[in-house]
């Protein structure tokens, strides 16, 4: 062995051991496979053409049933105290709840955020190479990435992985030297500033209880509230949304987690606040708490229907 060591005849294929062999190749393929250790963005693409429209029909081929619906609600605004991210913390696959405690907002550092919604494995992945990019700017220049920078990142990546199966629409709220800032990216390349986001399954219903009470000029306690409102709604709504209800908030002092509050817990309360003010309007007191979407339409609509059911019946 020790001159077939010398000679370098160990190294030669047809020389080599079975389980030699063997073991090589199962240390090439674990290179391979975590080649993304040593470089984040080079990741294995699946081995045929056009992975997000052939996928299906392999599956379809095989008999394998695998459902890629996804499901969440997440929303941003801007406000003059700074800005506002709020998310719910349900994980689905299909009918499947995955998990009831998915943090859905990331510190990307102390003074920036970044909320997932799409594939969770996409999100939780490249959330955390912008974390790492983000740190490591700050230690090269001295200074914090600005959220335009992060969010430039976001669309290079999206655009260099178009048409392979990544879904991804994620916002990045922050406060720079130009201010708060809120812009949501994408997995088609998109990049858009603005007020007002919402993300998910669940954003029509949380879209419309912002469009309802949204104002620039809220204070911090109204904020806080609509945006528990919104994401309350939208989980009551909607099938995929769900479990608690993280609320933050970015200004010049960096990101503060206000609350995690569970969604029942939101329930009861809206719940017993409407019993209240039902109760408090029958006796001529008009009541001081504001309560979501508490227009009274449903409350005059249905002994409408009531009395045409009873005179159809008749």
């Amino acid at each position: 062995m020790a001159l077939e060591d010398v000679c370098g005849m160990n190294k030669v294929p047809f020389m080599m051991r079975f389980d030699e062999r063997q073991s090589m190749w199962q240390q090439e393929q674990l290179r391979t496979a975590t080649s993304n250790f040593e470089n984040p963005y080079c990741l294995m693409a699946p081995p045929f053409e056009r992975p997000a429209e052939n996928l299906p029909k392999i599956l379809a081929h095989c008999g394998v049933n695998m459902d890629f619906a996804h499901g969440t609600t997440t929303l941003g605004f801007k406000f003059q105290g700074g800005v506002i991210l709020c998310a719910d913390s349900r994980a689905t696959s299909g009918q499947y709840i995955g998990s009831q405690t998915m943090k859905k907002i990331v510190e990307l550092n102390d003074y920036m955020l970044g909320t997932l919604a799409g594939g969770a494995a996409d999100c939780v992945y490249w959330d955390r190479v912008l974390a790492k990019e983000c740190r490591l700017h700050q230690l090269r220049y001295r200074k914090r990435m600005t959220v335009d920078t992060a969010a430039r990142i976001i669309c290079n990546i999206s655009n260099e992985y178009k048409g392979m199966g990544l879904v991804m629409g994620m916002m990045l709220a922050g406060y720079d030297d130009e201010g708060p800032k809120l812009i949501y990216v994408d997995s088609e390349g998109m990049k858009s500033s603005g007020l007002v986001f919402s993300v998910g399954s669940g954003s029509p219903y949380a879209l419309g209880v912002l469009d309802t009470g949204y104002r620039y000029d809220l204070t911090d306690q109204e904020a806080y509230d609509l945006a528990k409102r919104a994401i309350y709604h939208a989980t009551s709504k909607d099938a995929y949304s769900g479990g608690i209800v993280r609320l933050y908030h970015i200004n010049a002092e960096g990101w503060r987690n206000i609350c995690n509050t569970d969604c029942a817990d939101l329930h009861d309360f809206y719940c017993a606040a409407m019993h209240d003010k039902k109760k408090d309007g029958q006796n001529g007191d008009a009541g001081d708490q504001e309560l979501p979407c508490g227009s009274g339409w449903t409350s005059r609509k249905l002994p409408e229907d009531n009395v045409q059911t009873k005179l159809a019946s008749v």
